[in-house]
């Protein structure tokens, strides 16, 4: 039996449904309040934003309500934000603009706080959170990206105006380059469903899909691009090696073919406007005028690196635009340098480096989470990769998509942990000894197997035991 989620107006995602206790009222309310904080993600016309209100909510709601799981494998991600909100405090306090670096770094605690909350939600109930995790996400998404459509393309009076920034799409958000990236995890989603499910239900979810990817392009965001390719290169590289039957990855090959002829189409079409010609033209080169120059992007980011040489506890927060350049570095890892220093901008570093090389390697573990994974840690890792293209360390997307990896990851380990105890449970000489003769190069290879599975104490695979002779003698060697 499959199950999926039931709160209205959600896109179910399908897995093996387990039976359980059935939840109070009160329970009912707490995940339809965590369901409305991703969804209202999407909304941040303002600062602080309505979805900000309902997280520090969470913060004491879902601990109270038993929503929450200490794993001892988050420890170590904890310990460094930690670390770095330490590193960033105090570098705060030898800003020049003490006031701005302060709230600046208000703001990195909450976010780092979110995480952590995020995280310990997962790993209380990896599947059954995830799974409203990515719906409320999904919803979110497709609502955005049609606010973005409409008012791109100006369908509606006044929608110009509210939905759209320096002539590009931007949605519910100030800025086009967050609108972007924050798609990006939706995105994942409704392939993944379409994927997942027979060709004759899944239109709706590959409409989603479609109104994100023009969403993404009418936001004429170069990182948003280049995240977006990362992140479905690498989801379709996973799903290849990890999906169960061949018929899924040629599934997967015709969306490719696909999703390539249908975005080439509306290329075509958007190229018959001289406004969109003119302003895909301009974005889709490597560099604008603005990014050469001592003046420029690239300029500001020689800068950041001298001055993050010059400053090992760092500049504070907000110092560096304000003082040393006209805008932002554009590059999250530097901006890390200047705002928590030596310190806390390698670990901010060896954060990121070390939840993606974790992540890879997860992610061809066979555990109950695994589609699920693949949508959240691919979306995570083009997130991470435009970082080195701008100032990533408040987009609220990317901490909640973090979070959702760590208590996966987390939950998984202790599921193949508990694998692993329960399988080594069993005493090891009261498994079966095959003794067979060497006749033969097949016989002498099921002893060597069977020898070696008898001293780790597992069981011997099914390839094996058909490989076995047909008449072995079978003793028993009990424990004494």
């Amino acid at each position: 039996m499959t199950a999926a989620l039931t709160i209205p107006g959600t896109i179910g995602i399908l897995l093996p449904k387990r039976r359980a206790r059935e939840k109070s009222p009160v329970h009912k309310i707490a995940l339809a309040l965590v369901w409305i904080t991703v969804a209202l993600s999407a909304v941040v016309f303002t600062e602080p934003a309505p979805v900000d209100a309902m997280t520090m909510g969470l913060f004491v709601l879902l601990p109270v309500m038993g929503l929450t799981r200490s794993e001892p494998a988050l420890a170590g991600g904890f310990a460094l934000w930690l670390v770095i909100a330490a590193c960033g405090a105090y570098s705060a306090i030898m800003a020049r603009d003490t006031g701005g670096a302060a709230q600046h770094m208000a703001v990195s605690f909450y976010l780092y706080g979110a995480c952590i909350v995020f995280a310990l939600f997962v790993a209380r109930r990896p599947a059954e959170h995830t799974r409203l995790i990515l719906n409320a996400n999904l919803v979110a998404s497709t609502i955005a990206a049609i606010a973005g459509i409409i008012g791109y393309l100006d369908l509606i009076p006044g929608a110009f105006d509210l939905f759209t920034k320096y002539g590009r799409a931007a949605g519910p958000f100030k800025d086009p380059n967050v609108f972007g990236p924050f798609l990006i995890a939706g995105l994942l989603t409704a392939l993944h469903l379409w994927l997942t499910r027979p060709v004759r239900r899944g239109w709706l979810q590959l409409s989603a899909a479609a109104l994100m990817t023009i969403a993404i392009l009418f936001s004429f965001s170069r990182g948003a691009w280049a995240a977006a390719l990362i992140a479905l290169g690498l989801y379709g590289y996973l799903y290849m090696l990890t999906a169960p039957r061949n018929l899924d990855r040629l599934k997967l090959a015709g969306l490719v073919i696909f999703g390539a002829a249908a975005l080439g189409l509306v290329l075509a079409a958007a190229l018959q406007s001289d406004a969109v010609a003119r302003l895909l033209a301009e974005r889709a080169a490597l560099t604008q005028p603005y990014d050469e120059g001592t003046n420029g992007r690239f300029g500001g980011q020689e800068k950041a690196i001298q001055l993050s040489l010059e400053n090992p506890l760092g500049l504070g927060a907000r110092d560096f635009s304000r003082f040393h350049h006209h805008e932002e570095v554009h590059n999250v890892y530097l901006s890390m340098l200047l705002n928590a220093g030596w310190l806390g901008g390698l670990l901010y570093i060896a954060l990121c480096a070390g939840t993606l090389a974790l992540g890879f390697q997860h992610a061809f573990k066979r555990t109950k989470t695994q589609p699920l994974f693949l949508i959240v840690y691919a979306a995570l890792a083009g997130n991470m990769l435009e970082g080195l293209l701008i100032d990533s360390d408040h987009w609220r997307h990317f901490y909640l998509l973090l979070g959702v990896v760590w208590g996966l990851m987390a939950a998984d380990r202790r599921e193949i942990r508990s694998a692993r105890i329960v399988r080594d449970r069993r005493p090891i000489l009261m498994l079966p000894v095959f003794i067979v003769p060497p006749t033969s190069r097949a016989a002498r290879i099921t002893g060597r197997v069977a020898r070696s599975h008898l001293l780790t104490g597992t069981p011997l695979p099914s390839a094996q035991a058909r490989r076995r002779p047909r008449r072995p003698v079978r003793l028993l060697a009990y424990s004494r």
